[in-house]
């Protein structure tokens, strides 16, 4: 029955995007010239992947927590990462960022196809002047008002748990000097693990976003320290978050 289900949804989200890419095209072309920032874009995606995760009839999602990115905030977000459908589902916020993405995604139809698009910043993380290039484009993404997104485990989770945070993220936040939004995600693993392809309907999907932590309360200039600092947080969050009915 699963894999029914699967096959539905996979045919369903083809057709989806089979339909909606020529519309994104279009506008992609048209507004070019004046979108330097590529709003336009970004909201395009935004709203497609919200219609997406909407008409997909396997799950429910609850969100907690939105307002907690206060508007004229500019916020390095980070999230746990269970699925590839966490890229979709963080499209739900309908928060204004950019996403910071490896540079293999690039590769990758579709997905890679939006990334030049919206002109979201991707990294090769074996390169350091790429690295460097990155942290460049965020800080001015960041003065211009426009937050960054990133997951810092930089791989989905195998088992749902969070893994091991990098330092990238917490190293954006100390030399830009910006607050970081945690959002936690729970139940996309269930759905749509790492490598898999058939999706397990039922599950609760639960996207939380925790009070936004300001510079002044890093309470350090470590990136490797601030990374375990939130790491540690998160997971128990993510422990709390399960415990709850």
């Amino acid at each position: 029955m699963d894999i029914l289900k699967s096959i539905i949804v996979w045919i369903l989200a083809i057709l989806y995007i089979a339909l909606f890419f020529p519309l994104v095209s279009l506008v992609w072309i048209i507004v070019l010239p004046f979108d330097r920032k590529r709003k336009i874009m970004h909201w395009m995606l935004i709203y497609q992947g919200l219609i997406l995760s909407r008409i997909v009839p396997i799950w429910k999602i609850r969100i907690e927590g939105r307002e907690k990115a206060v508007k004229g905030n500019t916020f390095i977000i980070i999230s746990n990462h269970q699925s590839i459908l966490d890229i979709l589902l963080i499209n739900c916020l309908r928060y204004r960022f950019k996403w910071i993405s490896k540079i293999e995604n690039l590769k990758v139809p579709v997905l890679g196809w939006y990334l030049r698009m919206a002109d979201y910043i991707t990294v090769d993380r074996g390169d350091k002047d790429s690295k460097e290039e990155m942290v460049e484009k965020s800080i001015n993404c960041l003065n211009e008002g426009t937050s960054i997104m990133l997951f810092p485990e930089g791989t989905r989770s195998v088992d749902r748990e969070i893994g091991f945070f990098k330092r990238g993220a917490f190293q954006l936040a100390i030399s830009a000097q910006k607050p970081i939004l945690p959002v936690l995600m729970d139940g996309t693993g269930g759905v749509l693990p790492k490598h898999g392809f058939i999706f397990s309907p039922g599950h609760r999907i639960r996207i939380k976003v925790f009070d936004p932590v300001y510079p002044d309360s890093f309470n350090t200039d470590d990136p490797d320290l601030l990374a375990l600092n939130f790491s540690t947080f998160m997971k128990g969050a993510l422990i709390e978050l399960r415990a709850e009915k």
